[in-house]
C-alpha cells in the first residue's frame, strides 16, 4: 500500500484533476483512477471519509456513467467533486474536518430522498464561491425536504406553496407545530424553528440569486451563506430525524 506521504497527496490530486477533466468531457488515464481508488479503500482512515460512489465506480466509464445524468453542467459537477474531495484532502493535509457538515451530510445521504442529498451537496459547494447561490439553494432545500415528508405521508398540497406554508404543513404533521403542545418552553423552542424557516425565506428574497438586484443591489458574502446553509442543513436533519422517529412509534400524538 502507497504509504500517507507527499506520493500519496500527488497521487489524489492527479485523481481529483483526472475525476474533474472526465466530467467535463475530457479524457482520463483508467490505471491512475485504479491505484489513486485503491490507495484510498485500503486506508482505514482514508476509506472512512471517501465517497460511497469511489467504491462502486470501478474505473472511469462507471465513474461517468454515475455523474453525466447526475448534473447537466460543468461547473456544477466541479463544484460536487470539490465538495467531495474535500474530507480526503482534510485528511491528507491535517486539516481539521466540519462536524457539522458531515453528520449533516451523513443524516440526508441516508433520508432515501437522493434530490434531497444533492440540493445539499451543491449548496455546500457554492458557499465560497457563489454566496447567493448557495442561500437560494439553502432554502430550496428546506423547501424539498418538507415535500418529502408530505409525499410520503400521502398529504395534499399547492404545488406552488413557498417555505413558510410547506414547512407549517410538515410540523403539523411531524407534531413540531407549537399549537399542538402545551408545555411552554416546547412551544417557545418550536416556534423559535418557525421563525428560522421564515427568515431563511427572507434572507433567500433579500440576497439570494432568485431575483434581480442590479449592481447597486445586497449581494451575500461568505459568511451569510455559510450560515443559510448550515442553518438550513441542521433544519432538514431535524425534520428528517424526526419524521423517522414517529414512524417507529405506534401512537401518533406520543
Amino acid at each position: 500500500m502507497i504509504q500517507r506521504n507527499e506520493e500519496l497527496l500527488v497521487l489524489i490530486e492527479t485523481f481529483r484533476n483526472t475525476l474533474v477533466s472526465r466530467a467535463t468531457g475530457g479524457g482520463g488515464d483508467d490505471r491512475t483512477y485504479a491505484l489513486a481508488r485503491r490507495a484510498l479503500l485500503d486506508d482505514p482512515e482514508l476509506a472512512h471519509v471517501t465517497p460511497r460512489w469511489v467504491r462502486s465506480c470501478r474505473n472511469l466509464s462507471d465513474f461517468w456513467g454515475m455523474i453525466q445524468p447526475k448534473f447537466g453542467r460543468y461547473h456544477e459537477r466541479r463544484d460536487w467533486l470539490r465538495v467531495e474531495m474535500e474530507p480526503i484532502f482534510n485528511v491528507l493535509e491535517g486539516r481539521p474536518p466540519r462536524p457539522a457538515d458531515e453528520s449533516i451530510t451523513e443524516r440526508l445521504r441516508d433520508s432515501g430522498a437522493a434530490y434531497v442529498h444533492e440540493m445539499w451537496e451543491k449548496a455546500l459547494a457554492r458557499r465560497e464561491q457563489d454566496p447567493d447561490g448557495a442561500i437560494t439553494l439553502a432554502r430550496t432545500l428546506l423547501e424539498e425536504v418538507c415535500r418529502f415528508v408530505l409525499d410520503e405521508e400521502g398529504e395534499t398540497y399547492d404545488e406552488k406553496a413557498e417555505l413558510p406554508k410547506l414547512y407549517g404543513l410538515a410540523a403539523k404533521k411531524l407534531m413540531l407545530a407549537p399549537s399542538q403542545h402545551t408545555e411552554d418552553i416546547v412551544k417557545r423552542i418550536l416556534g423559535g424553528c418557525h421563525s428560522i424557516v421564515e427568515g431563511l425565506g427572507a434572507l433567500r428574497s433579500r440576497l439570494g440569486d432568485a431575483h434581480a438586484k442590479g449592481r447597486t443591489g445586497a449581494h451575500a458574502a461568505p459568511r451569510h451563506a455559510a450560515f443559510a446553509v448550515n442553518v438550513a442543513g441542521a433544519a432538514a436533519s431535524f425534520i428528517l430525524e424526526t419524521y423517522e422517529y414517529r414512524k417507529t412509534i405506534s401512537r401518533p400524538n406520543s
